[in-house]
């Protein structure tokens, strides 16, 4: 059967292979089974049911890359995103989570429309390198900056804006602790790194008293609370049409170059060689639908696959395995539930370091590349919204090649995205 399915033998794999593959991924990016419900439990979304949401958007969206591209690499909702969606959409914007969810599916179906007709690959192509490095680190960044408060380590200052917490208290110390322990993991090349931190400082901060031991195994709870709980209407007549825009920049750049990224690494693309990507991208699409039906943020493809890549996973039966294996960890509820903010604090930490990576591909030497890079990356973290800091990029890269007589480096794409971030400020400012 999976011969059949996924053609193993065309690709020079075995099935022992693939599910070793699938679960090297599984490990590797498993983390999000703890922190998507810690995050998105701050807006008032009940936290049981987004854990059952983010294990059935994760195992369906991997499930529809599996058996629709044949692609070994794993879905789930997306780190950034669901951070965007919580702290700046709802906590900031004053945004109900439903409408928040509406804005998501909405988001999810202009994406699949991108995708048919041919558009996200022209937007990609038209998204100057630099832009696209400098989104990352935001991203990265405003991540950073979550973690360090969840964490305790940063705090609010009136004098200063922000300042250093105590960190002679236990919960700061842990946080601190389980980023060393992934890092050192992580260094040493130990698969599930992350989930290895999380769960040791998990077990910390049991003994410490910080948090309580709510048991392992249990019946999966009930996903109601945040099933069809979407506001379509609210995010339309809302004033989030310019979230919707962020949702689907930040998709079309972050899951897009995941996808050809890693399938890179697995020989699935190659020159003059006809591949499915078209059928990736489409898979990646309608699992961010999906997912705002169940209630989580947009799932994406992760950028973790490449572990499972480099295990050897070449096709679609490394997927299916990770989406069987988010399917088990849905019995793991009570654990999830007992993960403290200063266990999940490092992994974001950590996570956004890795993202920060993005910088080096720069190019520094040219200021009309360099300063739309920088104001790109750091308005995300310092203004508290990636909205905010995809404006001052898209504005600032069109304004300095127009007076620096280098219009004619700017695609359209580029400037049709410049032009609606100008009238999103003009007309819905916050």
């Amino acid at each position: 059967m999976f011969e059949r399915l996924f053609k193993l033998s065309e690709h020079g794999t075995s099935v022992r292979t693939e599910v070793i593959a699938g679960l090297t991924t599984f490990l590797t990016m498993s983390y999000i089974i703890f922190v998507n419900p810690d995050i998105l439990s701050t807006t008032g979304m009940d936290r049981d049911a987004v854990f059952v949401a983010t294990c059935l958007a994760a195992a369906l969206g991997s499930l529809v890359m599996a058996l629709v591209a044949n692609w070994p690499i794993g879905m789930a909702p997306g780190m950034g995103l669901n951070a965007f969606f919580a702290f700046t959409v709802v906590a900031a914007l004053g945004f109900t989570w439903q409408q928040a969810l509406g804005a998501v599916f909405i988001s999810g179906l202009i994406f699949v429309i991108l995708t048919v007709t041919g558009v996200r690959s022209w937007l990609i192509e038209g998204i100057p390198h630099s832009l696209r490095s400098a989104i990352a680190a935001g991203i990265g960044l405003f991540l950073g900056i979550i973690a360090l408060k969840n964490a305790g380590i940063v705090v609010d200052n009136p004098a200063t804006l922000v300042g250093l917490g105590s960190l002679k208290e236990t919960g700061p110390l842990l946080a601190i602790l389980g980023f060393f322990i992934i890092a050192v993991l992580d260094a040493l090349r130990i698969k599930g790194a992350i989930l290895i931190g999380i769960l040791a400082v998990t077990v910390l901060s049991w003994i410490t008293g910080v948090s309580q031991f709510q048991g392992v195994v249990s019946a999966p709870p009930s996903i109601m609370p945040t099933f069809l709980q979407l506001d379509i209407m609210g995010a339309l007549h809302g004033g989030l049409l310019h979230v919707i825009l962020v949702f689907v920049l930040v998709e079309v750049f972050d899951a897009t170059g995941t996808l050809i990224g890693v399938a890179k690494r697995a020989n699935l693309i190659q020159e003059g060689k006809k591949s499915r990507l078209g059928r990736a991208l489409l898979a990646d699409s309608t699992a961010i639908v999906a997912g705002s039906l169940i209630g989580t943020s947009s799932t994406t493809a992760y950028v973790e696959s490449a572990s499972g890549v480099q295990a050897g996973g070449r096709t679609g039966l490394t997927a299916f395995t990770v989406a069987i294996l988010f399917l088990a960890a849905l019995f793991i509820s009570p654990l999830a539930g007992s993960v403290p903010t200063y266990a999940t604090a490092p992994a974001l930490l950590y996570v956004a370091g890795l993202m920060m990576r993005e910088l080096t591909e720069v190019e520094w030497e040219d200021l009309s590349e360099a300063a739309p890079a920088a104001l790109t990356a750091l308005a995300m973290p310092f203004t508290y919204s990636i909205a905010n800091g995809l404006a001052f990029g898209f504005i600032s890269y069109v304004v300095l090649k127009l007076f620096t007589g280098k219009w004619k480096q700017i695609h359209p794409a580029t400037a049709i995205v410049a032009v609606l971030f100008i009238i999103r400020f003009a007309f819905f400012a916050e």
